[in-house]
């Protein structure tokens, strides 16, 4: 009568006996000797992960598992020259005077001074912020469609419900929600759309805010009205800012000055427009 062996896939053997043991992945019977330990990656190194396996059920440690170990930097070097990144990716705004030349040395002086404002700091020609008011010029700054909506775990583009977004006569913009924003003064942005000024359009940095109501500032002086419309889309935004500004700058908007006096010398504006001053008025000079 024939009978199923209960020895599995182990040897047995009279004169040279070895002990049996079941793989513990597979369930099968081997030899011991036949089985070995099953190791794997536990950060940098390899760890015994206590099981005994076959040949077949023996895993190659998954590298997915293995700390990467980044080595030391290398030893700096003396007297080091590194690019001066700010200045290279920064395009300054710039006073264009007379050619100067040096009287005993006959060398030409650059002409050109950057233009600072009243902090001191160097005033760029990134065009963000407001619209451009001339209908025949493409909207400047940034377009409020390409808004990131999550940035890590911080949602963007998200709708406010507004009630009301009113001027009082100033550069001052109010608008009022209907349920707390938690935005935050001088820090949160937020993008306007579809209002019927299109100066009060654009990319801003909030100025001052309470629960339920915020302020943001243009250029220049708006008469007092409401600016809410049908088509009105007020949503929070993050923009990237050129260096050293501490806000979103309010730039690109042609025929009206420049809210700092420099001295005399003729600048030319984003849009191409030539802007003088003088003597401590500001002009623009337009076609």
């Amino acid at each position: 009568m024939a009978y199923a062996s209960r020895v599995g896939r182990a040897r047995t053997s009279v004169t040279n006996p070895q002990a049996h043991a079941i793989c513990d992945r597979c369930g099968f019977r081997y030899n011991w000797v036949d089985l070995r330990w099953q190791f794997d990656w536990r950060g940098a190194t390899m760890q015994n992960i206590r099981i005994l396996v076959c040949n077949d059920c023996y895993d190659t440690p998954q590298e997915q598992l293995r700390a990467i170990v980044v080595p030391a930097d290398p030893t700096p070097i003396i007297n080091a020259r590194v690019q001066d990144f700010a200045l290279a990716e920064s395009d300054y705004l710039s006073v264009t005077l007379p050619k100067v030349t040096d009287s005993v040395t006959g060398i030409p002086i650059p002409p050109d001074i950057n233009i600072v404002a009243q902090n001191c700091e160097k005033i760029t020609t990134q065009a963000v912020g407001s619209a451009s008011s001339d209908p025949t010029v493409s909207r400047i700054g940034l377009d409020p469609n390409a808004v990131m909506p999550l940035n890590g775990k911080l949602h963007f583009n998200v709708l406010l419900p507004v009630l009301s977004i009113t001027t009082n006569g100033t550069t001052i913009v109010t608008v009022t929600c209907s349920a707390p924003h938690k935005l935050v003064a001088g820090v949160s942005q937020v993008a306007i759309e579809g209002v019927p000024i299109v100066e009060a359009c654009g990319f801003f940095t909030i100025r001052t805010a309470t629960a339920t109501q915020f302020t943001y500032e243009v250029n220049y002086q708006l008469p007092s009205t409401s600016l809410l419309t049908d088509s009105t889309r007020v949503t929070t935004a993050l923009v990237g800012v050129p260096i050293d500004y501490p806000e979103i700058p309010q730039t690109g908007i042609p025929g009206k000055a420049i809210p700092y006096v420099f001295a005399t010398g003729i600048f030319v504006t984003e849009d191409g427009n030539n802007f003088i001053s003088e003597n401590g008025n500001d002009y623009f000079v337009t076609e």
